[in-house]
């Protein structure tokens, strides 16, 4: 594993932000099966591994991430050195004492030596210290490698929207009471 520098992120990381590879591949998707009859709707998810590895493009343009800057109540950057290699926004609902991971990402040469590990557990801290109940992340259910970071956090699947994205992917959303 990798040491990471966590940090707040400042407007002079974006541009390295946005220029990073935001796709990632995938040799599984929670394929959704929806059932609807009279009275109820019965929606199942199972991981179903794919005929091969598919690239996932991000669901939200990364030239967006600008535009959006002001509305994060957490932006933070992982350093490698002095490069910006990975970043984490999110968004507190404080009324609902909930925030939301609406992006992850970790640039590929990284991914997999703790860059996003140190990033989510950076968010945890701040969600904490913020007096935040429960963290949701939002990921596209072909996103393997996200469900699986959810997972080894203790995240359980609390939910889902169809055609959630502007790529009208399904978002699957993952989420963890904090102590």
């Amino acid at each position: 594993m990798d040491s990471f520098e966590i940090r707040l992120a400042s407007s002079t990381d974006l541009p390295r932000l946005m220029a990073l590879d935001h796709s990632c591949t995938s040799d599984y998707v929670w394929q959704l099966d929806l059932r609807r009859e009279p009275g109820q709707v019965a929606a199942n998810f199972r991981e179903v591994r794919l005929p091969r590895s598919v690239t996932v493009n991000y669901p939200h343009e990364p030239s967006t991430l600008a535009d959006n800057w002001a509305k994060y109540d957490l932006a933070l950057t992982a350093l490698r050195g002095e490069v910006a290699v990975g970043y984490v926004c999110a968004v507190e609902e404080h009324k609902a004492a909930v925030a939301w991971v609406t992006d992850l990402v970790v640039s590929p040469e990284v991914r997999r030596s703790g860059a996003a590990s140190a990033l989510l557990t950076a968010t945890q801290a701040w969600a904490l210290e913020r007096g935040v109940q429960r963290l949701i992340l939002e990921m596209q259910s072909k996103n393997h490698a996200c469900i699986r970071l959810a997972q080894k956090f203790g995240f359980e699947f609390c939910g889902y929207n169809d055609h959630y994205y502007p790529t009208r992917d399904v978002a699957l959303f993952f989420g963890r009471v904090l102590k």
